[in-house]
């Protein structure tokens, strides 16, 4: 079953169970997509609506750190809330030890080794994680650290 299928079947058993926060939060995942498919004049792959929904997920962490500065903890929880629902229609993300041996392997097989090649060694290492989520500041850290 596609990503999309999930979806929809998933909004379609949230409304009959009165889950109004999942409903919402799939209504929003699903706005996101379609407005993805119109900019780019085509339908996503399963790939490319992970990208997307990785981007809903950020926006909701930086929300959360803006709701907490704030004093408004009962809005970082609610946004907190959306993220594990979003989450749950994400891959797996590497552990630490997973993204650090697909780092070292793809500096080794792209053979670069200074700090002037980090645009291209990250760009390696995003092709090869394809729809998967990554934190993408973690990916620099761990690529200025074997390059440097």
């Amino acid at each position: 079953m596609s990503l999309y299928d999930r979806l929809t079947e998933d909004l379609k058993f949230a409304m009959k169970s009165r889950n109004q926060l999942r409903m919402d939060v799939i209504r929003m995942i699903k706005a996101a997509v379609l407005n993805k498919e119109v900019e780019l004049k085509r339908d996503l792959d399963d790939a490319e609506m992970s990208r997307v929904m990785t981007t809903l997920v950020k926006q909701r962490r930086e929300s959360i750190e803006q709701f907490e500065k704030a004093q408004r903890q009962e809005l970082a929880a609610k946004e907190r809330q959306e993220i594990e629902i979003i989450e749950s229609y994400l891959p797996k993300p590497l552990s630490p030890e997973e993204l650090e041996t697909l780092v070292t392997s793809v500096i080794a097989d792209t053979g670069f080794r200074s700090m002037k090649d980090m645009g291209a060694v990250m760009k390696a290492i995003m092709a090869r994680l394809g729809g998967q989520t990554v934190d993408g500041k973690r990916v620099s850290e761990l690529v200025k650290n074997k390059l440097s």
